[in-house]
């Protein structure tokens, strides 16, 4: 998600701190990983008693760059320049924002591609796996760095949004507002399906090298490709592509009755794997992936998901997509039936929108009006100025 073509690569000014040094990170694959890197960025400015922190949780291929003019290695801006920024839905002339790159990561959080210490070669595959309550334990060392006791929002999209709920379940106390966009409780089959498909074709690509495609200097470029591209239509909507493409051909007045990019949605797909290639690990995409397929808040607690809430004093806000159908309305509304089935303070909205999954990244105004007024109210609530 999120994609914006590879342009200029910048000096990367990401701060980045060593965490798990004296109580190393529990994963629940049974391995103890530590000390471990985490990469973030902050906007804006922590007030004096700490209480206007905002968390944003980024999505599968996303990164800790989520605001500002530059991202290092696009050139462009930040993955959500219309949604956080001074005067914007999360003001940072408001609030101090902390996005992190996530465990498992590509772009400075110890994932796949760093070396193991214990080898001095890259982990490649003999890195453990990893889960969206690793992500999201990882993030909770780094908070409890800052003195932050209590956020005052968790916020994220997609992937993002199973962090925010990973987050409000087990660290209630410490989540004053919560908004999960775009999101469900567990992945469906229908999307491990598509992630394995992905997976497969990485795994097949003959760079790939076992994982250890980085000792043959090599990389599994074709096959991350392919991973992309079909995950990319997944994120748009039939009306979107219609709209965008439709079957407009790309270059030419005629077909050329072979196998190069007739159509221009052909070609456009092309580009997404192509560019994303040069920002993305594949080790890192298989990773973060199976971390998804692998989150299921109910089973978590006895596959009862109200009792993840049970009890719980944050305030959701829960907002989904008319076209998602990667993560569609009924995904959010079974995790709205179980906060309301705990008393929980929750607020739910369906935006009408056609651009599929990806709505949550684009500018929809219906989206920004929702976010700007629970965020509003949240901290007229919580006592923010």
């Amino acid at each position: 998600m999120n994609e914006q073509p590879t342009s200029i690569r910048r000096e990367d000014p990401a701060k980045r701190i060593e965490l798990g040094l004296h109580e190393k990170l529990h994963l629940d694959c049974g391995v103890e990983l530590g000390p471990f890197t985490t990469a973030y960025q902050t906007y804006g400015a922590l007030n004096a008693d700490k209480s206007n922190a905002v968390l944003i949780c980024h999505a599968l291929t996303g990164d800790h760059y989520v605001a500002g003019d530059v991202h290092p290695m696009t050139g462009k801006g930040g993955w959500w320049t219309l949604m956080v920024g001074p005067g914007k839905p999360i003001d940072t002339d408001r609030y101090f924002v902390i996005c992190a790159n996530v465990l498992g990561g590509c772009h400075g959080t110890t994932g796949p591609k760093d070396i193991n210490p214990e080898t001095g070669d890259p982990y490649g595959l003999s890195f453990p796996g990893i889960t969206i309550g690793d992500m999201v334990r990882a993030q909770k060392q780094l908070i409890d760095h800052m003195g932050i006791e209590q956020l005052f929002l968790v916020i994220g999209g997609s992937m993002g949004a199973m962090q925010v709920l990973e987050w409000a379940a087990r660290y209630p106390e410490q989540v004053f507002a919560a908004c999960p966009i775009a999101g469900a409780a567990r992945h469906s089959a229908q999307n491990i399906a598509f992630h394995e498909v992905g997976r497969q074709a990485i795994m097949a690509d003959p760079d790939w090298h076992g994982g250890d495609y980085h000792r043959h200097d090599a990389a599994p470029r074709r096959g991350l490709s392919v991973a992309r591209m079909a995950a990319h239509i997944t994120y748009m909507s039939e009306a979107a592509l219609h709209r965008k493409f439709g079957r407009r051909l790309q270059n030419r007045d005629g077909l050329t009755y072979g196998f190069d990019a007739d159509f221009q949605v052909e070609s456009y797909l092309r580009h997404q794997g192509s560019t994303f290639v040069d920002r993305f690990d594949a080790n890192a995409y298989l990773y973060i992936t199976r971390a998804m397929d692998y989150f299921d808040l109910a089973a978590e607690h006895g596959d009862n998901l109200s009792a993840a809430f049970d009890g719980s004093a944050t305030r959701f806000c829960i907002v989904s997509f008319s076209s998602d159908w990667l993560f569609p309305t009924s995904e959010s509304r079974a995790v709205v039936h179980a906060l309301n089935a705990v008393a929980a303070n929750v607020s739910f909205v369906e935006v009408e929108s056609d651009k599929g999954h990806d709505a949550f990244l684009l500018d929809e105004p219906e989206l920004f009006g929702v976010l700007s007024g629970f965020i509003n109210g949240s901290a007229a609530i919580r006592g923010l100025r």
